[in-house]
C-alpha cells in the first residue's frame, strides 16, 4: 500500500533513499534545509572528496545507479605514500586490481538528486529547514527560509538523513530513556587544491589516494575528473605544528615548506585557499534509539563518523540497503525499523571505532617501514590462506563483512601479527615457511576454540 514518506535531508543518502522508496511505489516529499545545489552551486571548501567502495556500490546496484555513478568517479587503485625527505611510495589496496573510487560529494549529490526527481512520485523541497518533530504523531515543522513561511507536514513514516547535526536527533534528545554521545577530536581540517596541469593532465598520479603522513597530523589528496586533486590538511587545533600556528602567509609558507615542501609547486593559490576555506571540525556520534513511533535516523544524523576509513557514505548507503531488505514485501514499518536500528547500531558504533584508529594508522604509522612489513605480512597470509583469512581492511572495504564482525577479527588477527612481527630477523624471512606455518596453526586453533 502506498506510503506518504517524509525524508528530511536531500544530501548523498537522503536522495539515495528516496530512489528506493519511489521504486517501492511510495509518495515521497523530501525536504533540505540548502537551497538547490544544482542552481546556487555547490559549497566547497567543508568536505573532503569520498571514497566509494563495495558497500555503497552494493546499494547503488539494487537499484541499477552504477552506471551513472561510474561516470563521475576515479579508481584509486592503493595509497601513495610521500615521506617528508620526497620519496614516495605505492601501497596496493587490495588483490587484483581492487579499487576504491575518488568521487567529488557536490557532483555525487546532484547526480543522486537527479536520478531521485526523475520518478514523478519524488519532490523535493529545497530552503525548508525542519524546526519541529513530534513524534507520537510523525508530524513534522519546516520553516521556508526563502519567504518565512512555515509548513506542517504529517506522514505515515519519517525517515531523518538530516546528517550529523540533525534536528530531528535533536529532537528526539528531548524524549524518554535517549541515549547520546558526541565526540569531537582535537583535530581539525582545512581543505585545498591542486589544479590540473596547462595539459589538463595530473600533477600526481591519477589513480591513488595520496598520503602525506607526519604523525600527529598529516594531508590527502583524491582526483578528480577534470584532472585536479582535492588535497585536506588535517592538524591539531592547539600545540605544537598546530592549525593554531597558522595564522599568517609566512607562517603557512613556513609550514609547507618544512612539511609538504613537494606539493607548493602544485599550488598555485595554497594561500587563498588556506585563508578562504574554513576550518572543518571532525566528530563522532553514537545515539540509540534511532526510532520514535514511524519516524527513524538514518545515516549521519544515527550515527556520524571521522572520514579516515573512507566509510561515512559507504556506510550510510548500506543502511539504505539493508533498510529495503528489512522491508521486505510485506512492508511492516514498525517491525522493520526495529529490526532495523537493533541490527545496524552494533555495525555503525564498529565502524565508528575503526574509523578513528584509522586515523592513527595513516598519520602515524602509514609512512613506517615496520608498519609497512605488518601490512605486507599480513596480505602474504590472505594470499595463502583465502578461504580463512581477510584483511582488516578487505573485510571493510572490498566485502559486506559486518563491521561488527571485522573489527573483532581484525582484532585477533592483530594477535597473530604481533607475533610473527616480533620474530628475529622477520624483515628477511617473512615470506619464508615459518610464518605460513605459524599463521597456519593459529588458524587452526582459532577455529577449534570457536567450534
Amino acid at each position: 500500500m502506498q506510503k506518504d514518506i517524509s525524508i528530511v535531508g536531500a544530501g548523498l543518502v537522503g536522495s539515495l533513499l528516496a530512489c528506493y522508496m519511489a521504486k517501492r511505489g511510495h509518495k515521497v516529499n523530501v525536504y533540505e534545509r540548502r537551497p538547490d545545489m544544482r542552481k546556487a552551486g555547490y559549497i566547497g571548501g567543508r568536505s573532503i572528496n569520498l571514497a566509494l567502495s563495495e558497500r555503497g556500490w552494493a546499494a547503488l546496484d539494487k537499484i541499477g545507479l552504477r552506471q551513472q555513478i561510474e561516470a563521475i568517479g576515479i579508481p584509486m587503485y592503493g595509497r601513495v605514500i610521500h615521506q617528508a625527505d620526497g620519496d614516495t611510495m605505492f601501497q596496493p589496496y587490495g588483490k587484483d586490481n581492487q579499487a576504491i573510487y575518488s568521487v567529488s560529494r557536490g557532483a555525487l549529490n546532484e547526480t543522486l538528486v537527479n536520478l531521485a526527481e526523475q520518478h514523478d512520485k519524488v519532490q523535493i523541497h529545497f530552503n525548508h529547514t525542519c524546526t519541529d518533530a513530534e513524534f507520537a504523531t510523525d508530524k513534522l515543522e519546516f520553516l521556508n527560509t526563502e519567504n518565512g513561511s512555515k509548513l506542517e507536514v504529517k506522514s505515515d513514516v519519517v525517515l531523518a538523513t538530516d546528517g550529523a547535526f540533525s534536528e530531528v536527533r535533536f529532537k528526539m534528545q528531548r524524549t524518554g530513556q535517549f541515549n547520546l554521545s558526541q565526540q569531537y577530536e582535537n583535530y581539525g581540517y582545512k581543505e585545498l587544491h591542486i589544479p590540473a596541469n596547462a595539459d589538463g593532465s595530473f600533477a600526481i598520479e591519477k589513480n591513488a589516494l595520496h598520503i602525506w603522513p607526519r604523525q600527529s597530523f598529516m594531508m590527502i589528496a583524491l582526483p578528480n575528473p577534470d584532472g585536479s586533486f582535492t588535497c585536506t590538511l588535517f592538524a591539531p587545533y592547539q600545540g605544537e605544528n598546530s592549525l593554531a600556528e597558522l595564522t599568517s602567509a609566512e607562517a603557512v609558507d613556513i609550514y609547507f615548506k618544512k612539511f609538504f615542501a613537494d606539493v607548493i609547486p602544485l599550488m598555485p593559490d595554497l594561500q587563498h585557499d588556506f585563508f578562504s576555506n574554513p576550518t572543518g571540525s571532525l566528530v563522532t556520534v553514537k545515539c540509540f534509539p534511532w526510532k520514535r513511533n514511524n519516524t527513524c535516523l538514518i545515516g549521519d544524523a544515527a550515527h556520524a563518523i571521522v572520514p579516515f576509513y573512507g566509510q561515512g557514505m559507504n556506510c550510510g548507503f548500506e543502511d539504505v540497503r539493508e533498510l529495503d531488505e528489512l522491508l521486505g514485501s510485506e512492508e511492516n514499518w514498525d517491525a522493520a525499523l526495529t529490526a532495523f536500528e537493533k541490527q545496524r547500531k552494533p555495525n555503525t558504533d564498529a565502524i565508528a571505532d575503526l574509523a578513528l584508529y584509522n586515523f592513527i594508522e595513516m598519520r602515524d604509522l602509514s609512512g613506517r617501514d615496520d608498519f609497512q612489513l605488518r601490512l605486507k605480512i599480513e596480505k602474504h597470509i590472505a594470499a595463502a590462506f583465502p578461504d580463512k583469512f581477510m584483511t582488516l581492511y578487505s573485510m571493510v572495504t572490498f566485502n559486506q563483512t559486518p563491521y561488527f564482525t571485522a573489527l573483532n577479527k581484525g582484532k585477533e588477527q592483530s594477535v597473530l601479527l604481533d607475533r610473527i612481527m616480533a620474530l628475529p630477523d622477520i624483515e628477511d624471512k617473512w615470506q619464508g615457511e615459518e610464518v605460513l606455518a605459524m599463521a597456519k596453526d593459529w588458524l587452526e586453533n582459532t577455529a577449534a576454540a570457536k567450534n
